[in-house]
């Protein structure tokens, strides 16, 4: 008996379908298609609009894609401004990324988060597996912050040394529940000026736990004035302007890829 085809099954547009199964990336499958190489089911395609479904035979001059099913997924970097919030919908009525991204994203998952006051590199995917695999991963995230104070000595030890603290309010929202917090070394700092007033440096840590970095600083009696994520797990901005969005390139999509088949096989 023939196995029956899968049903209910979402239907993609044809340059993700390309550019998740094949070396190309959106653009390059775009030129493909309006170059009158792409056929699906046999039949030439050059409309750019155009959805399959992964029971579909999609050939690039003539020679057929190899679908894989764990490779349909699609990841955005946002580029967060100030003053938005990473969630679904917010009963006070405040600005959620959602309003700037556009309904079509609403379905993304945010792949950990940046509280209202912080900007720079968040990640969202259309993949549950691939947002929990990355959220509860130890890849290196990179921020950019500006205290309110000067630096001190005890500072940098617990920087690379690690922090326990059975009160760590400090920092926190008012109605949050975690209360107690152990802060991992970090993974580097590069202190880029100390004043009496403030101190701008560059850290990288691990983590990713309820405002981590801002409760860690505040144990020091220091505010964070300012916080930038611009780097999750070797993801950059790449000059991503504030307020917009990409997808992964095709190299970043090829390092995902190889990071999650490391996770599939621990």
């Amino acid at each position: 008996m023939k196995n029956q085809p899968e049903t209910n099954q979402e239907d993609v547009r044809l340059n993700k379908f390309i550019s998740h199964n094949t070396k190309y990336s959106r653009r390059e499958a775009d030129a493909l298609i309006a170059e009158g190489r792409v056929k699906v089911n046999k039949k030439t395609i050059t409309d750019l609009s155009t959805k399959v479904l992964t029971t579909d035979v999609v050939a690039i001059d003539n020679k057929p894609i190899k679908f894989e099913k764990n490779k349909m997924y699609t990841v955005l970097v946002y580029n967060k401004p100030k003053g938005e919030l990473v969630t679904k919908n917010d009963p006070q009525g405040r600005r959620i990324i959602f309003d700037t991204l556009g309904a079509k994203y609403k379905h993304f998952l945010p792949i950990g988060r940046l509280d209202y006051s912080s900007e720079g590199v968040l990640l969202l995917t259309d993949s549950v597996d691939v947002a929990n695999a990355l959220m509860h991963s130890d890849l290196q995230r990179v921020y950019k912050i500006k205290l309110s104070g000067a630096l001190t000595k005890q500072v940098e030890d617990a920087m690379n040394n690690g922090l326990e603290l059975d009160d760590a309010t400090k920092g926190a929202r008012k109605d949050s529940k975690v209360k107690s917090m152990n802060f991992a070394p970090f993974l580097g700092y590069k202190i880029d000026s100390v004043k009496d007033t403030f101190s701008k440096l560059k850290v990288a840590i691990t983590e990713g736990k309820n405002r981590e970095l801002r409760r860690f600083f505040a144990h020091f009696g220091l505010d964070v004035l300012d916080l930038k994520r611009v780097e999750y797990g070797g993801i950059s901005l790449n000059n991503l302007p504030t307020g917009k969005s990409r997808y992964l390139t095709r190299e970043e999509y090829k390092n995902l890829k190889d990071y999650l088949a490391t996770k599939d096989n621990d």
